[in-house]
């Protein structure tokens, strides 16, 4: 056998087998390397997808919380307020109170002062009327002394 011949038939050999790979193997390969070229595209687009929605999410959370973090700011300005408002109304009904067991107090004092008077004035009558006897045993008019006991009474 000839080394060229045989090179020359190796030659035709290997061009015959990539022509039969080329036209019954290689449309599958490719075939088979694009769905898994698209599958990695696609795979790659959806982590991306996922990245942007990771992000998304992180600034509505930070989103939500400072709108959590304000409302409740303003839950607390509000509960103090009202504490404070509470507190007001509370002193202020105290001073009422106050005020309304003062007035009673001072006019339960008055009325006891006027009744306290007039029964000093009836005890300083009495006395004068007793000391008058004593003094005029003699004659005493009862409508005149009475009607004299009644103008003392009034000036005391």
């Amino acid at each position: 056998m000839n080394i060229n011949a045989t090179l020359l038939a190796q030659a035709v050999w290997f061009g015959f087998f990539i022509w039969i790979t080329m036209k019954y193997v290689w449309p599958y390969l490719q075939r088979a390397m694009a769905e898994r070229q698209k599958q990695i595209a696609d795979g790659l687009a959806a982590a991306e997808r996922g990245k942007q929605d990771l992000v998304a999410a992180e600034r509505r959370a930070d989103e939500a919380l400072n709108e959590a973090r304000g409302r409740a700011t303003e839950i607390i300005a509000q509960a103090e307020k009202r504490a404070t408002q509470i507190v007001e109304e509370a002193k202020t009904a105290a001073k009422a109170e106050g005020e309304r067991l003062l007035a009673a107090a001072k006019a339960e004092v008055a009325q006891e002062v006027s009744r306290v008077k007039e029964d000093l004035r009836e005890q300083v009558a009495s006395l004068a009327v007793a000391g008058a006897e004593k003094i005029l045993r003699r004659e005493i008019d009862v409508k005149v002394h009475a009607q004299m006991l009644s103008q003392l009474k009034q000036e005391l």
